[in-house]
């Protein structure tokens, strides 16, 4: 029989041993957690800053992806890396918006905004959906043209700053719009589903070359949309 005092001496060193496992295990994780830390991007912009030329001019497109964008998504990297903000997608951020602070939401929103505006515009746009889109247009609206003077309104009544929408939720299509740069993934937005087509309301996207005149640009912008794009977000 071991000795009570020997006893006690191997029950301590195996807590021991445990313990300091455990802490490598620990510090090990924080250490993977924090070399992976989920940092937005912003991609690559699929076209010239002119290809879109006449309906949304390529000074516009240049400053608006180059500084706009491209400062949004500097400001909310660091934010993210200073703050030690853990989150594993845009996504996640999104779910629990509300519980954080204005900044981020409106940066994150920013640069997750723009890079879907970026990828459902084309300078060889079919002006119209075909197959499938169409096929869920016409189910949820009646009629494309009826869809278009609904997601028109949405982006010409949003007062101030925002966003009109296109979105699937529970399989049902629904238009609406946000404000700043909220979008319907957000847990804080009214509205909600999986967006499959944006425009962007904001002065800056459209006021160098239309100024006041947001019903025209929202006229133009109906023929750069690339419903190919949307096809693959509908699913």
């Amino acid at each position: 029989m071991i000795p009570l005092n020997r006893r006690k001496f191997i029950k301590n060193s195996l807590k021991a041993s445990i313990a300091t496992t455990v802490g490598a295990l620990v510090l090990n994780n924080l250490d993977a957690m924090a070399s992976t830390q989920y940092q937005f991007s912003q991609i690559p912009l699929p076209y010239s800053y002119d290809a879109l030329e006449p309906n949304i001019d390529a000074l516009t497109m240049e400053i608006h992806y180059s500084k706009h964008h491209a400062g949004y998504l500097k400001s909310l990297n660091e934010t993210i890396s200073s703050d030690k903000i853990v989150i594993t997608s845009a996504e996640d951020l999104f779910s629990k918006i509300s519980k954080v602070n204005v900044g981020i939401r409106n940066k994150s929103g920013g640069v997750f905004n723009h890079n879907l505006f970026w990828q459902v515009m084309t300078p060889k746009s079919a002006e119209m959906p075909s197959g499938k889109v169409a096929e869920a247009i016409n189910g949820a609206f009646g009629s494309f043209e009826k869809f278009k003077a609904e997601f028109s309104d949405a982006a010409l009544t949003r007062f101030g700053s925002g966003w009109a929408w296109l979105v699937k939720e529970k399989g049902q299509l629904k238009i609406g719009s946000t404000p700043n740069q909220d979008n319907p993934l957000m847990d804080a937005s009214e509205l909600k589903g999986t967006p499959l087509l944006c425009l962007d309301v904001w002065e800056h996207a459209y006021y160098l070359k239309y100024q006041n005149k947001r019903a025209e640009y929202i006229s133009n912008w109906w023929k750069v949309v690339n419903w190919d794009e949307v096809a693959k977000l509908l699913k």
